[in-house]
């Protein structure tokens, strides 16, 4: 994969038009929106489109349909939350191959009003061989893994607030984001139990929201409105479907793989890196993510959300658009991280922006850690 290293750049990016409560608005709408602000944001049409990547309720077809194009090119891969990451590396491939000329990654996803969602008879392997004993949903399986943490590292509720604290500090500066008033740790703390180790400030909003990316190749960038962001860098990683099937609680075997393909591709180490994106559905999420990767030892991870090392003017800022915890989470989050990667390697963030950034690092997990993305940006090549 080191010969597709800067063969493709992300040329636009954006949400929907509004995110948060929007029951009025339909998961396909969400889609539709963010295409065409993100299309409209690299200088584009619509009609360039001929490649179609995305993963939900709604497949590639119907997009195509709705927009009124005949894709040569779509990915449907759908392995949670992180499949837009995995994504990029697909379009990176689809698009230095010809396959296509234009690709768009895009989501929609009506997380918080459910509108347009049908419950279906859950046929799962979990719901045949995990729910029946006592696991309800992402923050028993969450909250089992941090449990675990917990006891091999002797993490503390308040190492995994600083995550809390941190994230809501960079969402104050973010216009969009759902929550903004700063938090305390104590404010962590006293918030509402929700699933021991949680509590309610541990866990994501849970919002209504569209994104979407547009990728070509480097030698067109050029030719698009925005700075293009050059994918320096795509890994992706699996393990297992059920939490229970685990090899090695809470290390994530698929973070680790998606990790080390990334940065093999673009040819970096740990230290190059001075902006970071991570999933976070829960506050332990990122610690544990940076364990996986390898930025530090195993039970290190909190240390990177310790004494402002991760807020405004902190030595390596995470999560600059206030995360999942804060800013917005529909349900599969991947998308966002990428476009906030992107308007950071661009200089578009205002207040948040963070100064001479040169490297940013994409992560994601899918499932309850089953799969993993990575993908390594930056403005140079």
């Amino acid at each position: 994969m080191k010969e597709l290293s800067n063969s493709v750049a992300i040329v636009g990016v954006d949400e929907s038009d509004e995110i948060g409560t929007l029951p009025q608005v339909s998961q396909l709408s969400l889609h539709l929106q963010a295409i065409h602000n993100a299309i409209d944001d690299a200088g584009l049409k619509i009609s360039d489109i001929d490649g179609i990547f995305t993963a939900g309720q709604h497949s590639p077809v119907l997009l195509g349909e709705a927009l009124g194009v005949t894709p040569r090119y779509v990915d449907g891969t759908t392995v949670g939350g992180c499949s837009f990451i995995m994504m990029v590396g697909h379009a990176v491939a689809a698009l230095h191959h010809g396959l296509c000329d234009v690709a768009v990654i895009s989501h929609g996803e009506s997380g918080r009003s459910g509108t347009g969602v049908t419950r279906n008879r859950d046929t799962s392997l979990s719901g045949q061989f995990e729910m029946p004993y006592g696991f309800g949903g992402a923050p028993t399986y969450f909250g089992m893994i941090t449990n675990r943490h917990m006891y091999e590292y002797g993490t503390t509720l308040e190492n995994w607030a600083d995550v809390a604290v941190s994230t809501r500090a960079w969402a104050g500066l973010n216009p969009k984001a759902r929550f903004r008033d700063p938090i305390t740790v104590q404010d962590v703390l006293d918030s509402r139990p929700m699933f021991y180790p949680f509590n309610l400030l541990n866990i994501c909003v849970v919002t209504d929201a569209g994104g979407a990316v547009v990728l070509t190749r480097a030698d067109r960038a050029k030719d698009c409105a925005k700075k293009p962001i050059y994918v320096r860098g795509a890994g992706e990683g699996t393990e297992h479907t059920l939490v229970t099937n685990m090899t090695d609680i809470p290390h994530s075997k698929a973070t680790a793989l998606s990790g080390s393909k990334a940065f093999e591709m673009a040819g970096v180490t740990h230290s190059d890196f001075d902006h970071i994106m991570l999933y976070d559905a829960f506050t332990s999420g990122p610690p544990m993510m940076l364990e996986s990767l390898g930025f530090c030892k195993p039970g290190e991870g909190v240390t990177f959300f310790e004494d402002g090392k991760s807020t405004p003017g902190g030595s390596l800022p995470i999560n600059t658009n206030g995360g999942g915890l804060s800013y917005t989470h529909s349900g599969m989050y991947g998308i966002f991280p990428i476009i906030e990667a992107v308007r950071q390697q661009r200089g578009e963030c205002g207040d948040r922006q963070v100064p001479g950034v040169k490297l940013s690092l994409v992560n994601g997990m899918g499932g309850m850690l089953s799969a993993a993305g990575t993908i390594v940006l930056s403005h140079e090549k």
